[in-house]
């Protein structure tokens, strides 16, 4: 047992290892490619890396290569995220801002000029796909990732409104720079971002799942064998079609966990009616598992 247990630590290691280096690839392509060449700014420290270093040059007379400026912002909150949060967690995100500043610095800048609006949406598209799968497979990118993570684990509360100071720092910092007009693609390239994170991190995003069911015994046992979930049960309902007794089931899940529903399902009751819908607020009790 502790060898297959070995063996599983192992292989989720190297999976995270590869994952690394796939984001790293990623933001160095949104930001050589992309952003940099079309005075486009991204999301959290990235985009406030990138906002210091355009500062320097116009106002300092020195540039600082953003990759120089994102390790360095990055240092305090890895040393906080390594006394706070867990060394294991910490190893693997020091080696995605490690793997992002190096192929930053090594991938050469394009020579091709591309639309403002095309730097945007691709440079977007890149980031968050990128930051969406270090997500996906339990990994931090550095950054507000630490910040909200010691935040939720202190207060319970996410770390949206500081996203969006930092975002419109950002974003007025585009518009002082280089336009007004520029700060509109920044914006654009940010929610393309944000986007793109959404359709692969759906860990925070909940449903609300309605079962009526003939075998509500076997559904129960079902669900709570593959998903750590409460469900609330409604009894003496009533099929209006067949006029034959039905069991109401009532549970919150998180998108992450759709596919897991959908077979528990199948294997208990697979003419069962289930309506599922987006939850847009959860109050009370919800387990969320953490990415640490």
């Amino acid at each position: 047992m502790d060898e297959i247990e070995h063996i599983i630590k192992h292989y989720r290691n190297l999976t995270k290892l590869s994952i690394t280096v796939i984001y790293a690839l990623c933001v160095a392509i949104a930001v050589n490619i992309f952003w940099t060449p079309g005075h486009i700014y991204g999301s959290g420290i990235m985009g406030l890396a990138q906002l210091l270093s355009s500062v320097s040059h116009r106002w300092l007379g020195q540039t600082f290569s953003i990759p120089l400026i994102y390790a360095i912002l990055n240092i305090p909150l890895l040393i906080i995220s390594w006394r706070k949060i867990g060394h294991n967690f910490t190893f693997f995100t020091i080696l995605a801002v490690a793997f992002s500043t190096l192929l930053m610095k090594s991938l050469p800048p394009v020579k091709v000029q591309f639309d403002p609006i095309i730097c945007a949406i691709f440079g977007g598209v890149f980031n968050g796909f990128g930051t969406g799968l270090a997500l996906k497979n339990e990994m931090s990118t550095g950054g507000l990732d630490i910040i909200g993570i010691i935040l939720r684990k202190r207060t319970g509360k996410s770390v949206g409104s500081i996203n969006i100071a930092f975002n419109t720092l950002v974003i007025i910092g585009a518009g002082f720079l280089f336009g007004w007009v520029f700060a509109l693609y920044t914006l654009l390239g940010i929610f393309v971002n944000g986007r793109v994170i959404d359709a692969l991190y759906t860990r925070n995003q909940k449903l609300q799942v309605i079962i009526v069911t003939s075998h509500p015994n076997k559904v129960i046992q079902q669900i709570q064998d593959e998903m750590r979930r409460g469900i609330t049960i409604v009894n003496d309902v009533e099929g209006a079609y067949g006029r034959r007794p039905k069991t109401m089931l009532f549970t919150v899940i998180s998108q992450y966990e759709l596919q897991d529903l959908r077979n528990a399902i199948h294997q208990s009751d697979p003419y069962a009616f289930v309506s599922i819908t987006k939850a847009e607020m959860i109050m009370g009790r919800f387990y969320q598992e953490h990415i640490y």
